[in-house]
């Protein structure tokens, strides 16, 4: 795994990554198995964004935490806000149509 920003957020971030990568692999298999369920999988959804927050919510926090104080303390923060304003994330992308999969 690779090195936080600051030595002193990595055991934070290895932290973090391992609780991630274990409630992620409990998540995608069903996940992709209700698919074709949408109540299914949005009630499945909910229970596992539940179970990320218990498990590894605290630690996610904490790194977060961590990782902004390293970025104000390396001057990054203005750099950060620049690319925020000339680029503002309004709304996540939507889903690629079936034909932009297809033309891939």
């Amino acid at each position: 795994m690779a090195h936080s920003l600051s030595p002193e957020c990595t055991p934070l971030k290895i932290e973090y990554d391992t609780c991630f990568n274990a409630w992620f692999e409990g998540y995608l298999e069903p996940a992709v198995s209700l698919s074709s369920d949408t109540a299914q999988r949005a009630a499945y959804s909910k229970q596992k964004a539940d179970e990320f927050q218990q498990k590894c919510g605290k630690v996610w926090e904490a790194y977060r935490e961590c990782v902004q104080k390293a970025v104000k303390e390396k001057g990054l923060d203005t750099l950060v806000q620049e690319a925020r304003d000339e680029h503002p994330l309004t709304e996540p992308p939507p889903p690629p149509t079936a034909t932009q999969d297809r033309s891939s």
